[in-house]
């Protein structure tokens, strides 16, 4: 199966490009394209925005139906899927569902779709293995790790700064955001080739893993 993953941003590919073989294993293709951000899903679906921009959620319509029209040409020998991965951030994680479902219910033809959220962010999946975190960091500071808890709503990246990175968030957030971003991908290249697939305590990564794994067992779609 060939899986075709749409992440937010640079620190979402760097990790998702070591976690997809771990979850996976061989024998599939998979392409992780990021994106510079997220943005929001566009009112009544009308999306006027400029594609250069390359917000992911603003241009999810635009390329799902794209995949769709693509894969459908390829006729049923072609097997492949579309992974979604997006945070949560502050959003109702239901009323979100629904706006992405609404999303795909408007392709014609659908592809194969999933759409996995990050919650709250992409770095409570590195949090929900703290093992690895302390592995990548030794000088983590355990108080931090072991106060968070596991998908809460609680600034969820400056979590993972106040516990590895000097200065903690208050001086990260007065960076420069290509600086944070920067940051993020470090953390990403770090912590995920430490990380036990199958023992982390994130609901929504174990949500991805088992998605992921579902499609990569079935005959056919």
């Amino acid at each position: 199966m060939h899986f075709e993953i749409l992440v937010e941003d640079q620190s979402g590919k760097k990790a998702l490009d070591v976690l997809v073989p771990k979850i996976i294993g061989d024998g599939h293709t998979v392409k992780v394209i990021p994106y510079k951000g997220a943005s929001r899903i566009p009112k009544n679906l009308k999306n006027t925005s400029d594609p250069s921009k390359r917000m992911l959620l603003d241009q999810l319509l635009r390329l799902l139906q794209g995949y769709g029209n693509t894969y459908a040409s390829y006729g049923n020998d072609y097997i492949a899927a579309v992974i979604v991965v997006c945070d949560l951030d502050r959003r109702c994680l239901k009323e979100f569902r629904q706006e992405l479902l609404a999303i795909y219910d408007s392709c014609h033809p659908k592809p194969e779709t999933r759409f996995c959220i990050a919650i709250e962010e992409g770095e409570a999946w590195f949090l929900g293995d703290l093992q690895a975190v302390r592995t990548a960091y030794p000088k983590a500071k355990n108080n931090v790790l072991t106060a968070y808890v596991q998908d809460s709503i609680c600034g969820t990246w400056e979590k993972l700064a106040d516990a590895i990175y000097p200065g903690g968030s208050n001086h990260l957030r007065q960076q420069h955001w290509t600086t944070i971003g920067a940051e993020k991908s470090k953390w990403a290249e770090a912590i995920t080739p430490k990380m036990d697939v199958e023992n982390n305590q994130s609901v929504s990564f174990c949500y991805f893993r088992d998605k992921l794994r579902e499609l990569a067992n079935s005959d056919s779609l």
